[in-house]
């Protein structure tokens, strides 16, 4: 891909004529979009009848784009199978939990793991990357569309086949299945993988090992299709390729990009829930964390389909979230979609331009966009954003092991988005990893709800505490095995060794008659706990109220040169939310994160710097209420070309504002 920052949306040139594909192209260069995706769910054009391909509807196109300076991202047409596939052939379809198989229409309704669509898959891949693999349009390619975004874990005979395979890849035999998940509770107990069941329709619920592990099974087939499809494409076509997911479909997004090449995200969040958008972008920074991310879709006023609609974004916002991506290391922005479609599913959902060809209610709002873009683009192409000194580990392995146990409803997106909401509103600068992130370089790990505790994230963390870094661990960590059993040795396993500890009990404290008091504040807690006795550490948070007074809910241990803090419940409420600030307020200063700003609720900062060290802050006020941030040092506001003095810095209601540093506020 160019050095340039790209500002795009989805184009569906497949369900138009000829005049109105040139009147939208047209409008396309007036706009500013200089990129568009294609070919996602265009299966039935290219491949009519079986047998027959002819891509060449979408090679004019890519090339007719190219000739008005747009670019192409190129995608398989694989979630949307044409008719011939499906019709007379419900062995091909997706089997949802209760056993209904899918018909026909909307989209992800065959498996994905049916040999016959894995084959059918990969000819039309072939014959697409053959044919436009070199075209000088095309800069990059999407794998399929939001694997599993309608669907989950699928329950067909082709998915029972390989489950049993991966299964006996996975355990070796039988025995050693039976051992590691305890089958003998209820009778479970089986003689050969091929016994062993999916987790369907049953009278109460399945073992919590077979949940857990066909859910891991089923996002391993989907990044192996993800991989499969990328292989072929790279025979023909050097562009790098992706996928564009979101953090709740039933995927794992870390396994899912191991082998593609950068990260992208759709999301349409609402402008009140801003924290969640900024997640996704950290998110998808952490994944390829020295490679550029992608917004791939996101809506320019509002999502909405047959059954549902959201309010509009304020005028405004949209530039805002802009903004806030490239500066968080985006190179693209895109929205879904181009034009409003006329016929579907999801007539209702906001466009660019209208299906009659006519400016959308978000139109001057895409217009902002492009105006920001070419003001910063310089700025952003020359930094990069900072490594933080917080990382924070996200994973969708850890989400699979709450949908299995969700405790009284438990989400792990939500929940971990109320913890990030609290870091971000401290003023920290942070990076979101997954399980495998490296750590070098970090001062503070911050590890929320991750019930397995993996022995490679375990020496991961033992070289960070050895070279003098601060680990928080919990709430909900450690106290699951890799099988999704509970550890018989100590209550958090390998985990609880290090902490200094010995976990007393674990159970469901009640927040409203559960509390806990630490660093002064004190606070209501709730959700599974553990209480602790010191078995080495130095108790920091004790229990005030409920059914352990005086038991230890927060610890520290000294390890190598770093200190382990073991946060056994989840303070909850206005004061649980002070009571974590001040925990990560202690722990930062102590572990020397220095990357904190002083900045207003609603407002962001985002360091970034030059190659030789020059600090820069990318300044956004997202929620339409202005702000202020205080400058450490006098630097040069970039896009008004003026001085600027240290102190507090007004933001007016959805500004951005850009400030290189002078030389001296370096290291910023």
């Amino acid at each position: 891909m160019a050095d340039k920052l790209y500002h795009g949306a989805c184009f569906y040139p497949e369900l138009w004529d000829d005049k109105t594909i040139a009147k939208d192209i047209d409008r396309m260069k007036e706009t500013g979009i200089n990129v568009v995706r294609i070919g996602e769910f265009a299966w039935s054009k290219m491949e009519p009848e079986e047998g027959k391909i002819d891509v060449s509807f979408f090679t004019n196109i890519i090339n007719r784009l190219y000739e008005n300076g747009i670019d192409t991202v190129l995608c398989t047409p694989t979630p949307t199978p044409p008719i011939w596939f499906s019709h007379g052939h419900p062995e091909r379809m997706h089997v949802d939990q209760a056993g209904r198989t899918m018909t026909h229409g909307s989209r992800q309704h065959a498996c994905t793991n049916n040999a016959h669509f894995r084959k059918k898959a990969a000819i039309i891949t072939e014959a697409l990357a053959k044919e436009a693999g070199r075209l000088p349009g095309v800069i990059a390619w999407q794998l399929d569309n939001e694997f599993k975004c309608h669907i989950a874990e699928c329950m067909c005979a082709s998915c029972k086949s390989q489950w049993h395979q991966w299964l006996e890849a996975r355990y070796g035999t039988i025995e050693q299945l039976n051992e590691d998940w305890g089958t003998h509770i209820w009778s479970e107990y089986y003689q050969s993988f091929e016994q062993i069941p999916q987790p369907a329709a049953t009278p109460f619920l399945h073992h919590s090992s077979l949940q857990t592990m066909y859910r891991l099974f089923e996002s391993e087939k989907i990044a192996e299709f993800a991989d499969e499809q990328a292989s072929i494409i790279r025979r023909y076509s050097e562009a790098p390729i992706t996928h564009n997911s979101t953090l709740f479909f039933s995927v794992d997004n870390e396994r899912l990009f191991k082998h593609l090449d950068f990260a992208s995200f759709d999301t349409y969040a609402p402008q009140e829930k801003m924290g969640s958008y900024l997640l996704n972008c950290d998110v998808w920074r952490g994944l390829k964390k020295h490679t550029p991310f992608w917004v791939m879709e996101t809506s320019n006023s509002y999502a909405a389909s047959l059954e549902s609609y959201a309010n509009p974004h304020q005028n405004g916002y949209l530039r805002s979230e802009a903004v806030a991506a490239y500066a968080l290391g985006g190179q693209g922005f895109c929205y879904w979609l181009w034009r409003q479609q006329r016929t579907g599913s999801e007539l209702p959902h906001s466009a660019v331009i209208s299906a009659w060809g006519e400016p959308s209610v978000g139109y001057e709002n895409v217009l902002q966009v492009e105006e920001a873009r070419k003001k910063i683009e310089s700025a952003m192409l020359a930094t990069k954003p900072v490594q933080a000194d917080i990382a924070i580990t996200y994973s969708d392995r850890a989400r699979m092991f709450h949908l299995t146990e969700p405790h009284n409803g438990i989400h792990y997106k939500d929940l971990m988005t109320d913890l990030y909401n609290i870091i971000v509103q401290e003023g920290f600068h942070r990076d979101v990893l997954p399980e495998g992130g490296d750590l070098i370089g970090y001062k503070l790990l911050f590890t929320p709800l991750l019930p397995y505790v993996s022995d490679e994230y375990l020496e991961q963390a033992k070289a960070f505490l050895e070279a003098g870094g601060i680990w928080i661990a919990g709430p909900m960590t450690g106290g699951r095995t890799k099988n999704h059993t509970i550890h018989t040795d100590r209550a958090l396993g390998r985990l609880e060794e290090w902490a200094g500890v010995r976990t007393l009990f674990t159970f469901p404290m009640d927040e409203h008659t559960s509390a806990g008091e630490a660093f002064g504040c004190e606070a209501p807690l709730g959700l599974w706990s553990a209480v602790f006795e010191p078995a080495g550490a130095r108790v920091v948070g004790t229990v005030t109220k409920g059914i352990t007074p005086n038991k230890a809910f927060l610890t520290e241990h000294h390890v190598g040169k770093g200190k382990v803090v073991m946060l056994g419940s989840m303070p909850s409420g206005a004061a649980g939310k002070k009571l974590i600030a001040e925990i990560f307020q202690h722990y930062a200063k102590e572990a020397g994160a220095a990357v904190q700003t002083d900045v207003t609720p609603g407002t962001i900062v985002v360091p970034r710097e030059t190659e030789d060290g020059r600090a820069m802050w990318v300044i956004v006020n997202m929620d339409g209420h202005g702000g202020t941030v205080t400058l450490p040092a006098g630097g040069q506001d970039e896009l008004k070309a003026e001085p600027v003095e240290a102190g507090k810095l007004t933001i007016q209601p959805y500004e951005y504002r850009i400030i290189q540093f002078r030389k001296e506020g370096a290291s910023l």
